[in-house]
């Protein structure tokens, strides 16, 4: 097993019983990224965990070309792919039908784990909204003295109450399923750094934060 993923594990096993203390105010966290705020969400029953872990796709279901994106929310060239690439790919080609990406939780360090839980636990339709605030603001939350209660704030201003983002971060099943989605990456794609994306089922594989026209040819050659 990689070393990386013993050290979450091992993390996991001894912590997930965090209680985390929100310390929101206003609408704008420490760093000034701003997220709009959102209504508190209300939910008859807590989702179950297959729901929280189902995939989140960006663009039409039915496009073409699918784009696995196996990135880690601490991990800086994911971050940057994700505020200078995407938006291009999703102006030319999700936006337009050709294409959709759905994100693969890798995380590398439990400050990823806990932030991909936090992105899994807000409604599906905020959950690449929350993605894009928690990639550009990842200098300040992942730096932070506690980057769960950092990440809280985000959490809260997409319309998670504190009953739902603690019940979140103690949700063992979702850790669990969350590391199982990077195990998959490892033995099925052979992903072992971040970001990996995959393309329609390995007919294509782009390692690292490539250009927009890297992205762009692979896509092209895959359009029917």
């Amino acid at each position: 097993m990689n070393r990386n993923l013993l050290g979450i594990v091992a993390l996991i096993a001894v912590g997930m019983t965090l209680i985390i203390g929100l310390a929101v105010a206003g609408s704008r966290p420490s760093n000034g990224q701003t997220l709009p705020v959102q209504p508190p969400v209300q939910m008859a029953q807590a989702p179950s965990t297959a729901d929280l872990l189902a995939d989140r796709v960006l663009g039409n279901p039915n496009a073409p070309v699918t784009i696995l994106d196996y990135s880690s929310m601490t991990c800086p060239h994911c971050a940057a792919f994700h505020t200078e690439t995407l938006p291009k790919i999703k102006e030319a080609y999700i936006d337009t039908g050709k294409a959709k990406l759905i994100f693969r939780d890798f995380p590398f360090d439990q400050a990823a784990l806990r932030a991909s839980m936090l992105a899994r636990c807000a409604p599906a339709e905020r959950y690449y909204p929350l993605l894009d605030v928690l990639f550009k603001s990842q200098g300040q939350w992942s730096r932070a003295a506690d980057p769960v209660k950092a990440l809280a704030q985000y959490g809260k201003l997409a319309g998670m109450s504190e009953q739902v983002i603690n019940a979140c971060m103690a949700n063992q099943a979702l850790a669990d399923g969350i590391l199982q989605s990077r195990l998959v990456g490892q033995d099925k794609y052979k992903v072992e750094a971040t970001p990996t994306f995959v393309l329609n089922e390995g007919a294509a594989t782009i390692s690292g934060a490539q250009s927009f026209e890297t992205f762009a040819a692979a896509i092209d050659k895959l359009v029917k």
